[in-house]
């Protein structure tokens, strides 16, 4: 079946330009329309129209970064006028088309779906130190000893710390996953610490050794810079949230930089942040579980979308869990990694979810 599932996955992205008509695919692969639609949304998580929708958008970021006319962009999407883009645009990034083309903010990619005779997912793997060196001919000045760059997760911190990815920076990482169990209004504080050291089931003095102490240079350093180094999952966007919040709390006078990328191919996306409203957006999402009031970098946006839809009991990833309980849970995490790249869960919070749903 996943040979099958990716040939409507080709047909599909040969069309997206095109009105599309899931007749013609199901003529197509030679099965009812019923049957194609039920089984990519079983294999691949998603509805045939949210793809289409998702790929298309994602497409025309390029054409709008490029500075093509928006009307040119809508109509080549298969949009009927200007107006019914710009709405579907904003729906999904959170700005209109004309801001993002104004300021060229990241969004998540959506990349086109491999699946191959054993249902693994392609990925691609390009060396970050390529990455890096490009970076580094165009801000130099981010890699001086008065720069701080934070990056996502120990596993990262050590790969740039060891190999002096940064030169003369100072390195930090954060190591947490805000995106499940309680927080509290002020970021690194006592009750900060408690909340978070509960609901990870670790005692306080575990919790400080592992997310506190390694931020210390963030707690009794100044920067003239701080570089973020985050994901576009939504996993690494509440991370960053939670990072901008503290650096609003704290007073932070200097420039902020984002470092976002997406996992498979460290490509940098490169953004010069202004604080001012993330404390406020942190207590609204990540505190009391409501949409932002302010507006925000597309692909942190995309994140929050996430978060709040993974709060629901029966959320995406779980209803997936449940049309496919069938597999073994090392199938299923598997898959889920696979297939759901923007959640940016690990193996653990995965197999906890597969517990509950199962």
């Amino acid at each position: 079946m996943n040979e099958q599932i990716q040939l409507m996955v080709d047909w599909i992205e040969a069309n997206l330009k095109n009105q599309f008509s899931l007749d013609e695919l199901s003529n197509y692969m030679g099965y009812s329309p019923y049957y194609c639609s039920f089984k990519f949304h079983q294999i691949t998580g998603i509805s045939i129209r949210r793809y289409i929708l998702l790929r298309r958008l994602y497409l025309s970021t390029e054409d709008l970064a490029n500075n093509k006319k928006i009307i040119d962009v809508a109509f080549d999407y298969d949009y009927s006028s200007q107006e019914a883009y710009s709405r579907a645009f904003k729906r999904i990034f959170g700005i209109n088309p004309r801001e993002f083309q104004l300021n060229k903010l990241p969004v998540q990619s959506v990349v086109k779906l491999f699946i191959n005779k054993n249902g693994e997912w392609y990925e691609m793997n390009i060396s970050r130190k390529i990455e890096v060196e490009k970076l580094k001919s165009e801000m130099s000045e981010l890699f001086d000893k008065d720069v701080l760059h934070i990056l996502n997760g120990q596993v990262m911190f050590k790969e740039f710390k060891d190999d002096r990815l940064m030169g003369a920076s100072d390195y930090a990482p954060f190591n947490e996953a805000m995106c499940v169990n309680t927080t509290t209004d002020r970021v690194f504080d006592e009750e900060y610490i408690y909340t978070r050291a509960s609901g990870h089931q670790e005692s306080v003095d575990e919790y400080i050794e592992k997310v506190i102490d390694p931020l210390t240079n963030l707690f009794n350093k100044e920067y003239e810079c701080i570089v973020l180094w985050f994901g576009e999952d939504m996993f690494c966007q509440m991370n960053l949230l939670t990072i901008l919040s503290y650096l609003e709390q704290s007073g932070y006078q200097g420039k902020v930089f984002l470092n976002s990328f997406r996992e498979d191919e460290f490509k940098v996306n490169q953004t010069e942040l202004k604080l001012g409203h993330y404390h406020s957006v942190y207590k609204e999402v990540l505190v009391n579980h409501i949409k932002p009031s302010n507006e925000l970098l597309p692909v942190m946006y995309q994140g929050i979308v996430i978060y709040l839809d993974m709060l629901k009991e029966d959320n995406t990833v779980v209803k997936y869990i449940k049309k496919n309980k069938n597999l073994s849970t090392s199938e299923l995490i598997k898959r889920l990694l696979a297939l759901f790249p923007t959640v940016g869960y690990g193996d653990m919070q995965y197999r906890e979810l597969i517990n509950k749903a199962r």
